[in-house]
């Protein structure tokens, strides 16, 4: 499953390769790549520098994930994918980190607390520490969105999200060069959505609601083009801010307008909130969100209220009968955090942390006391270089613009039948691959 680590990365990296090589030649005293190539490294003259690792030091990987609040689920179940991905180090799920070039890995964490503010206070920590290589993160679009993707892409130091979604994150003129997902782009959920409330619900007119946050907003805009570009009808849309707890008047107003569908892609906290309230104030809308509400968490919070509401997210059944992540994966999972996933980038986690343990091996190196020296640029290089790797979530091939989820499935599924621990684990009721070709 995972022998893309050692086959068609390698390929995919030759060139990447000979430009470090070109670049790094001069010198004495380090093997490129791991033994790759001969030739040592002035990281004064490499663009961004290199991290210079000492020999007993570890590799210092940055995590800027939403692990604490309403939303925690979300980046905690990133982290645990991170986590394992660490321990696979050694090829097996042994609760014994493995090492990466003859050197352990450790983790550095940061709450991106899934605001423009932790995004920011996160992402400077970690600048400011000159040991970190690279960053997995961030939990929620508004975090990385012209905050953590640009204060890190100044520095020169990748950041690979599992989870963000927003469109505008690697679009020509806003996207940050040192940025790179493994998680779908929202034009593909958007577009998957709206096809399923028009064609599976018979939907012909719909409502809408984000928050404040980028990832809503792009999400509700994608679902918004695609829903009218198949002859439905858009009755309303509002925004509210996240922190509210009281939406009867946004409902209100939405009802007006006899929507049959009411979609509303927010997070976790006020999301389990319009649930309960809609229940009451539009009992007859079909009620739709997607993954950033897709938690165990708004099981619990929405009670009864929840069951019927349909969900979008990474139909992880498309990996749910690969028997690597069947029978190893997720019960290494319930071995070392005591329970089934919580949410659904956890494999996404899971495959951006490979990607660049790969990265790292091709590019990093090898100094004659057993130090090691990183290019950043390379490594950035490297990643984006990824082409045809076999990952949990599918097959990563990543775009110029970072995307490296570029054939995505899609599933809608059912409350309490969602794919998180606390649901039925019932498998979607609609599901749909596209390309991101076909919706750009």
């Amino acid at each position: 499953m995972l022998e893309g680590r050692s086959v068609v990365r390698a390929l995919a990296l030759l060139a990447v390769l000979s430009l470090v090589a070109a670049s790094c030649a001069g010198g004495d005293g380090g093997d490129a790549g791991g033994g790759g190539g001969d030739g040592a490294i002035d990281c004064a003259t490499v663009e961004f520098g290199c991290v210079e690792v000492g020999p007993d030091d570890p590799i210092n990987i940055g995590t800027l994930l939403v692990i604490s609040g309403a939303d925690a689920t979300l980046g905690q179940d990133s982290q645990n994918g991170v986590r394992l991905a660490v321990d696979y180090l050694d090829g097996a799920f042994d609760g014994q980190d493995g090492t990466l070039l003859d050197h352990p890995v450790k983790l550095t964490n940061e709450d991106d607390l899934c605001s423009a503010e932790g995004g920011q206070a996160g992402a400077t920590a970690l600048a400011a520490d000159p040991t970190i290589v690279a960053v997995i993160g961030t939990s929620c679009s508004s975090a990385a969105l012209g905050v953590a993707d640009t204060i890190l892409s100044e520095k020169g130091i990748l950041l690979f999200s599992p989870s963000n979604t927003n469109p505008a994150l690697t679009a020509e003129g806003t996207h940050q060069p040192f940025y790179a997902r493994t998680a779908h782009n929202d034009r593909i959920q958007g577009a998957i959505v709206a096809e399923f409330a028009l064609n599976e619900l018979g939907g012909k007119s719909a409502a809408t609601i984000a928050d404040e946050s980028p990832y809503t907003q792009g999400l509700t805009a994608a679902f918004e083009v695609n829903f009218e570009a198949g002859g439905g009808t858009i009755t309303g849309s509002e925004q509210i801010n996240s922190e509210d707890t009281d939406f009867t008047s946004v409902l209100e107003s939405l009802k007006a307008g006899d929507p049959d569908v009411l979609y509303f892609p927010v997070f976790v906290a006020a999301c389990s909130l319009i649930i309960k309230q809609a229940r009451d104030i539009m009992p007859d809308v079909e009620l739709v969100t997607s993954d950033g509400c897709l938690s165990s968490d708004t099981l619990k919070n929405a009670g009864d209220a929840v069951n019927g509401v349909f969900a979008s997210s990474p139909d992880i059944s498309v990996f749910q009968g690969d028997p690597f992540y069947a029978d190893e994966f997720v019960p290494a999972y319930k071995e070392a955090f005591g329970t089934a996933p919580i949410s659904v980038f956890h494999a996404h986690a899971f495959d951006a942390a490979n990607v660049l343990f790969d990265a790292i091996e091709q590019v990093a190196i090898r100094n004659d006391d057993g130090s090691l020296s990183i290019p950043r640029q390379a490594l950035r290089d490297a990643v984006f270089a990824t082409e045809g790797y076999d990952g949990v979530t599918g097959t990563i091939t990543c775009t110029e613009l970072g995307d490296c989820a570029t054939d995505v499935t899609i599933g809608i599924f059912e409350a309490p039948g969602w794919p998180v621990e606390g649901g039925t684990d019932e498998p979607a009721v609609y599901s749909d691959t596209k390309s991101l070709d076909e919706v750009l």
